[in-house]
């Protein structure tokens, strides 16, 4: 009798099981389809985002390889579009929060996660009178789009189609420039300007374009190059049309900018430079160190971080003075290095093509720490004239994703004393292999990863990788020479000072002066490359964070990855997954590293 019910219970469990089945199931469809719903819907909005930014951004999408707005160019500035785009950010936001992250896959979460972190970062920037400042010497229309004109930049000459379409873009451009021009205007009525010293390196970068010929204007070198192949009768045209703009639309519009610069708005700029000083100044430039490093820092903290960076960093430096067998301070050592002719090039040429023998030596190295390499090709180019006095000593332009430019590494030649060869393999490295050539290339190249994730750009990532690259010198056998050794200290010196420096000039009061002779007093550096840096550091508050910081939390994430794998640890593989879900907010790629590393070390446990 116990028996049979003992069976009858079982029989009635195993019924009640099978009864469960199909809504099991059906729980589980519904699961797999609510999962897949929220990812349809994250990518169609990422997609639909992505076009919004590019038809309101022309120029961004030709730079990204997309030419179907060639022919435009943005919206003139107005406080109806500062609004509007205010709106439209909160809208993008209340759309990505109604999506479940919970249902999303790994790489649908990593975008939920930087999408709704540029979204709110974005939104609270409309708090901030930026509007009234909408270029300086670092950053602008006014410097990027002569760059353009010159027929082998983002901007395409093939055809005569093209050849129109720049013509067509250069009207914008120029509407867009007068009305920047009123937006500053509106700015100093309330006295919200640049400071003095920014505004005197913008007026010579506006003057530059101001030409009697129109053969002499840097708009006019793609007509220069113009294929032999054109109709004569369409050559004619252009030349004449090309001509016609410039006397016309260019020349005056710069002319008419820099006379309201020079004899308007510099009288009434500011004799202060923090941000600080300004509206809202405290909260802004909290703002600025937020979605710089991406991280909730306050300038306190990078400012101790800083002076703690630079002091170890001056103990590295003093070691390579007494391997150099040099007699002397340290501020003796660096003078030595300003003023001995041995450690500098005596022209343009020779500087540039010690660059690309290094860059050919570091390419063969790079496969013992990388798993792959860039399709796209590079290009050392020296600094274009008009803004060599102001821009930085190297920088990189990405080749776009179609491959029909190459990748543009610049090296700044407009003071050859400010660049002695001893940076030549950190500056390659940073700029380039495996810096933001390599990372930049690799990201764009990746057609595994969707449109709006190929394109995604965080200054903290990109900035943080480019400086961790210079720290792989010596696993990749670079830097035997003391002096290469010296270089790469050099130019992480200058990024740790830049915590100090940054966070000196708009949170703590310092002068420009004051700023100049803290970086005098703890590098090298030549006397132009410093004041170009305190100056950007002014005009472009907090970007210059985003270096160091993004170092260290990837150091600190590579270490954490050592410790915890062992012997597992793979530095090519820790590379791709630093690298192959294109660029992060900081926090985003350390949950995504730490997920990684776990999941390793699983798989680990289960092989023992």
């Amino acid at each position: 009798m116990n028996n049979s019910r003992v069976h009858l219970k079982r029989s009635r469990s195993a019924l009640n099981r099978l009864a469960l089945w199909p809504a099991l199931a059906l729980l589980a469809i519904s699961a797999v389809d609510a999962g897949a719903n929220a990812e349809q819907t994250l990518d169609a909005l990422l997609a639909e985002h992505l076009e919004e930014t590019l038809r309101r951004n022309p120029v961004r999408a030709t730079y990204l390889g997309d030419h179907r707005f060639n022919d435009r160019f943005e919206a003139p500035l107005s406080q109806a579009r500062w609004a509007e785009d205010k709106q439209r950010a909160a809208r993008w936001l209340q759309r990505a929060d109604a999506i479940d992250p919970s249902r999303l896959s790994e790489g649908g979460r990593l975008a939920w996660e930087s999408f709704r972190f540029d979204r709110q970062m974005e939104l609270r920037g409309y708090d901030f009178p930026g509007y009234y400042l909408p270029l300086n010497q670092i950053i602008g229309w006014h410097i990027d789009f002569p760059a353009y004109a010159a027929g082998d930049s983002i901007q395409p000459f093939n055809t005569v189609e093209d050849y129109d379409a720049f013509l067509a873009r250069a009207w914008g451009f120029a509407q867009w420039m007068l009305s920047a021009m009123e937006a500053m205007r509106e700015g100093a009525a309330q006295g919200i300007t640049l400071p003095r010293p920014i505004v005197r390196r913008v007026l010579p970068q506006l003057k530059a374009h101001i030409v009697d010929k129109p053969e002499d204007s840097a708009f006019y070198q793609a007509v220069e190059a113009m294929p032999e192949h054109f109709p004569r009768a369409e050559r004619k045209r252009l030349r004449r049309e090309y001509r016609r703009l410039i006397q016309r639309v260019l020349a005056p519009m710069y002319r008419r900018f820099y006379y309201f610069m020079r004899k308007q708005y510099l009288p009434s700029s500011r004799h202060t430079v923090a941000l600080g000083d300004l509206p809202e100044g405290a909260a802004w430039y909290a703002w600025e160190i937020a979605r710089r490093t991406t991280l909730p820092l306050s300038a306190g903290e990078v400012h101790d971080l800083g002076l703690r960076e630079v002091a170890r960093i001056r103990g590295e430096m003093e070691r390579v003075k007494r391997q150099v067998e040099f007699n002397g301070d340290l501020a003796a050592f660096f003078a030595h290095l300003k003023a001995d002719d041995q450690f500098y090039f005596d022209s343009e040429e020779a500087l540039l093509e010690h660059y690309r023998r290094t860059l050919d030596d570091i390419r063969g190295r790079l496969p013992r720490l990388f798993r792959n390499m860039p399709r796209s090709q590079l290009e050392v180019r020296p600094v274009e004239p008009w803004r060599a006095a102001s821009a930085p000593g190297a920088s990189y332009q990405n080749a776009p994703a179609d491959g029909s430019r190459p990748g543009i590494f610049y090296i700044n030649t407009h003071n050859l004393r400010a660049q002695p060869w001893f940076y030549a393999q950190t500056l390659s490295l940073h700029e380039a292999l495996p810096g933001h050539y390599y990372q930049g290339a690799l990201q764009i190249e990746n057609s595994r990863l969707p449109a709006h994730r190929r394109y995604s750009a965080y200054t903290a990532y990109a900035e943080g990788w480019a400086l961790y690259a210079e720290s792989l010198g010596g696993e990749l056998g670079l830097f035997a020479e003391p002096m290469y050794w010296y270089g790469r200290l050099s130019d992480e010196q200058l990024r740790a000072m830049r915590l100090v420096v940054d966070t000196g000039l708009h949170a703590r009061g310092w002068s420009r002066e004051r700023a100049i002779r803290y970086m005098r007093e703890n590098s090298s550096m030549a006397e132009s490359d410093i004041t170009a840096e305190v100056e950007r550091y002014i005009a472009w508050p907090g970007q210059a964070l985003a270096y160091k910081i993004g170092d260290l939390r990837i150091q600190a994430l590579r270490r954490e990855m050592e410790r915890a794998l062992g012997a597992r640890f793979d530095i090519r593989e820790f590379h791709h997954q630093i690298l192959k879900d294109g660029e992060l907010p900081l926090p985003v790629l350390e949950r995504k590293i730490r997920r990684w590393g776990a999941a390793q070390a699983r798989a680990g446990r289960r092989s023992r």
